[in-house]
């Protein structure tokens, strides 16, 4: 099926809010773009580029009118009637088997691969947790949840608890089970995310060692060999007193979700609590690792 999309450049304050109006103009979806990672498109003519950071994009059936698109926006508080646009025709392709195919069997570390069910297990012999991607993030693919993984591949785990904080699609509490944890906890604010680790569990045939929780039903006094929280920055400082006592004394900590410049203020909410390591670093995220003082 053919389609059309409308880029329009904003600032993050109102990207939402235009979003919500591309929607209201009956876009089947809406995309946000980092415009500093992404190419800039050339201005129409007599166009000035109005350099926001980020762009967003609505998704139309090719047949729309996109005229009267523009004429609604045009009249709405916001974009308001002179924003600068730009309507691009896609190829049309069969997307679910054009992602499925660039979606690869991945390693982390010496023994871990996360493998999709669409692809041949590289080696058998290996642990192999078998993710598809969903509506829970976590599938590998980002920086954070790797260097999570490859932690966690270097750990002794053999026995252990494992405290999986913010689990999403539950590819870090999995992994420490097909690893050897002997129990491993979920914890997410989103239902959907429990949901997702449920059924990963399910298909990985781990699902009787998993217990996963929303936050209003997680025991207290609940602790593990092991705490893994990616996460985000902000609520990783602002949870410190709640992670901090999850790990028992000499317990391993694990924190990713975090760019190489939030780095030090995380270490900052951490260090009394934990002999923190050098922090690790890819593609400017970073991972906090350290050990729970007696």
């Amino acid at each position: 099926m053919p389609w059309i999309q409308l880029k329009i450049n904003t600032t993050g304050a109102l990207a939402e809010a235009l979003g919500d109006a591309l929607m209201a103009c009956d876009a089947v979806s809406v995309t946000f773009e980092d415009t500093h990672d992404t190419p800039v498109f050339e201005p129409l003519p007599g166009e000035t580029r109005l350099w926001g950071d980020t762009d967003v994009i609505g998704l139309f059936d090719a047949e729309t009118d996109m005229a009267a698109v523009v004429a609604m926006l045009a009249g709405q508080p916001i974009p308001g009637p002179d924003f600068h646009h730009k309507i691009e025709q896609l190829e049309d392709k069969d997307w679910e088997r054009e992602w499925m195919a660039n979606f690869h069997p991945m390693r982390f570390g010496e023994r871990l691969w996360i493998c999709p069910s669409w692809r041949d297990v590289p080696d058998p012999e290996a642990v192999n947790v078998m993710l598809d991607p969903g509506l829970a993030f976590g599938t590998g693919t980002h920086p954070t949840t790797a260097l999570c993984l490859a932690w966690l591949d270097g750990l002794d785990l053999q026995g252990k608890t494992v405290i999986d904080f913010g689990c999403g699609s539950g590819i870090l509490a999995i992994a420490a089970l097909k690893l050897g944890a002997a129990q491993a906890i979920g914890i997410d604010i989103d239902p959907q995310a429990i949901q997702a680790s449920r059924d990963n569990a399910t298909r990985n045939g781990v699902a009787d060692r998993l217990t996963l929780f929303l936050p209003h039903q997680q025991p207290e006094g609940l602790q593990a060999d092991v705490v893994v929280a990616n996460i985000l920055a902000g609520p990783l400082r602002e949870l410190a007193p709640l992670i901090s006592v999850l790990p028992k004394a000499g317990g391993h900590l694990g924190l990713s979700g975090v760019l190489e410049s939030q780095a030090e203020g995380v270490c900052e909410a951490y260090g009394n609590d934990f002999a923190l390591d050098p922090v690790a670093v890819k593609e400017e995220w970073v991972r906090i690792t350290g050990v729970k003082r007696a």
